[in-house]
């Protein structure tokens, strides 16, 4: 309940903003008179819903130590209105909860790890009422595990090593070690760590292939989506190149038929070719064709 000692310890301030001045010396600080003052409105209920939502939210029970909120964000770039956001998530949360809650941004990039690991002070820069301090893992702090056994003992650790060093060289070694310590593991094990992996290291072209090649040798009897995903692909690769065959056998039998005579490297240039509309284009000139130069005129 709302009494007189509450109202006038801070109604006192509207009726005489320079106070201020004065109080901040006598705490030590230095304030200036300000030279103009609005009264806003104290009502901080937000006007129109607005989604904030923070990428993970876990709460840790830490027995003696007690409770620990985690909040979890993924930064991929610098913002400079995160901050902000992450300020408001931690003391939203805290107020809430009552518990006390701590932020951690994994990024995948060294100048944004360090851009968001940077204190924020919330406030005048005489006294800021809050600092944001966020913890950081990147690639600047995170394990390179190039290591089969060391990945083996710790295989979140290791696929989190893949994800934020996704745009470095290590990534080869990490992923290597990471593809040789899963065989054997469960597939309900495995098929997580899979999916994490080629989720996170997807912005990067190459590592992403060499991930898929790594799955599709190494960990083929395994079912995730990777796995079934690239099996699929191998089985329309070879029923392609089944049609693609079919049709320069009937090139070649069309020719023979016709009486014109093949070379050893045209019968090669035909046999060898892949594209089934390249070969589309073959038997079409090879049904009126006088020789083999004319099927490959203008190729």
């Amino acid at each position: 309940m709302v009494n007189s000692p509450h109202e006038a310890m801070h109604r006192i301030f509207q009726e005489y903003p320079g106070l201020f001045t004065g109080v901040s010396r006598a705490l030590g600080l230095s304030f200036s008179l300000p030279t103009s003052v609005t009264v806003l409105p104290t009502d901080l209920t937000e006007a129109r819903p607005i989604e904030r939502r923070v990428d993970t939210l876990l709460r840790f029970d830490c027995g003696a130590e007690g409770p620990l909120l985690l909040l979890v964000e993924s930064q991929g770039a610098k913002d400079p209105d995160k901050p902000a956001s992450w300020a408001y998530y931690l003391t939203y949360l805290y107020a809430k909860y009552k518990i006390p809650p701590l932020l951690l941004v994994v990024c995948q990039d060294r100048a944004t790890a360090e851009w968001a690991a940077r204190p924020v002070p919330i406030g005048p820069v005489q006294w800021p009422s809050l600092t944001l301090r966020p913890l950081v893992a990147g690639p600047h702090n995170m394990p390179v595990i190039t290591d089969p056994d060391e990945a083996r003992s710790d295989l979140a650790l290791a696929t989190l090593s893949a994800i934020t060093h996704a745009k470095e060289p290590v990534v080869d070694g990490i992923l290597k070690a990471l593809s040789a310590a899963l065989r054997g593991v469960p597939e309900a094990v495995v098929d997580p760590i899979i999916e994490f992996t080629a989720q996170g290291i997807g912005g990067n072209r190459r590592a992403a292939e060499l991930w898929r090649n790594l799955v599709a040798v190494d960990l083929s009897f395994y079912k995730s989506w990777l796995s079934e995903e690239i099996r699929d692909e191998g089985r329309e690769q070879g029923r392609e190149q089944g049609r693609a065959q079919s049709r320069a056998e009937d090139i070649l039998l069309l020719l023979d038929r016709r009486g014109i005579g093949v070379s050893d490297a045209n019968r090669e240039r035909i046999t060898s070719c892949a594209d089934l509309d390249t070969l589309g284009r073959w038997f079409e000139r090879a049904i009126t064709a006088s020789s083999t130069e004319e099927i490959f005129a203008d190729e």
